[in-house]
């Protein structure tokens, strides 16, 4: 399983973040489906392919149940590009879970299975199939007879400001950052305070590319913090902190390779350029293992 997989799945799993994202994708807030209704569903499943069995696995599935009563089967799929075969996968992980019902004991045991993709790009639309139909080259002949499917996808980073504000879990702060984003390539904090706070920031480093929120994780963790300005400050003078260690280490690597001096001159003109201390200098260079005579 991915790095990404995994970030995507661990804050999924939660009941209450569960809840909200189905909650307000399919029943536009209104609170029909509550965290303790909610319990853990398997997620893979086998097929046979070539004479061989195959796993396939979904990214989150939960069952949502009445008292002793199964009331349907949730799954929720993440995507971060856009996948040309995502119905015929989606209807793969629907099948099977319909065929473990059927091949279940209680016969009377039997429920809707409903998938949601979660589509997080936000430099252009899913401009790919939706349906089954759209997958295949099927002639008109057989349209009438071809049964179809459609996926629930979601562009997270398309939902309205007020379809944001209707999530009450930590996956608003993440719709929040996919539209900001999608609207003005920059993203602005909201003081709300986090409860998944590890899982969160991983999220967001591993869809975003930026480690510098896996940075602030680590961080975070020994401080404590749960604000996401706060976890934002921390990223962007991660950013900066990056940016400096890369310029110094650099100007140093010129140096070096053409056997130039190194003299305290040297070293302060670099840390006046970089607006730091010398020791700093001295410490990045220790961290990339140059070595400085003076």
């Amino acid at each position: 399983m991915g790095k990404k997989d995994k970030a995507e799945k661990t804050l999924e799993d939660y009941n209450d973040v569960f809840a909200d994202i189905v909650n307000v994708l399919l029943f536009d807030g209104k609170r029909h489906i509550k965290e303790e209704d909610l319990s853990p569903s398997a997620t893979a499943s086998t097929y046979k392919f070539d004479g061989n069995i195959h796993g396939q696995d979904r990214d989150t599935a939960k069952y949502w149940n009445n008292g002793i009563i199964r009331l349907a089967l949730f799954g929720i799929e993440n995507q971060s590009a856009v996948d040309y075969d995502m119905p015929l996968r989606a209807m793969c992980y629907d099948s099977a879970a319909y065929r473990a019902q059927l091949n279940s004991d209680k016969q009377k045991e039997r429920y809707p299975v409903v998938t949601l993709v979660l589509y997080f790009g936000y430099e252009h639309h899913w401009r790919k199939p939706l349906t089954l139909l759209e997958c295949i080259e099927t002639p008109e002949i057989l349209k009438p007879f071809v049964n179809d499917y459609r996926i629930n996808l979601f562009e997270i980073a398309w939902l309205s400001d007020e379809t944001v504000r209707k999530f009450k879990s930590d996956f608003r702060i993440v719709a929040d950052y996919f539209v900001q984003m999608r609207k003005n390539r920059d993203y602005k904090p909201s003081p709300d305070t986090i409860i998944h706070v590890q899982e969160i920031l991983q999220l967001m480093s591993v869809m975003t590319g930026d480690n510098r929120f896996e940075d602030a994780c680590n961080e975070v963790m020994k401080r404590g913090e749960k604000n996401m300005c706060e976890f934002w400050d921390m990223v962007e003078n991660r950013g900066i902190e990056k940016a400096q260690s890369r310029a110094v280490t650099n100007t140093l690597t010129r140096y070096t390779r053409r056997q130039l001096p190194i003299n305290l001159q040297v070293l302060d003109d670099i840390a006046e350029d970089n607006e730091i201390t010398v020791e700093k200098v001295r410490d990045i260079a220790k961290q990339n293992g140059i070595t400085l005579s003076c």
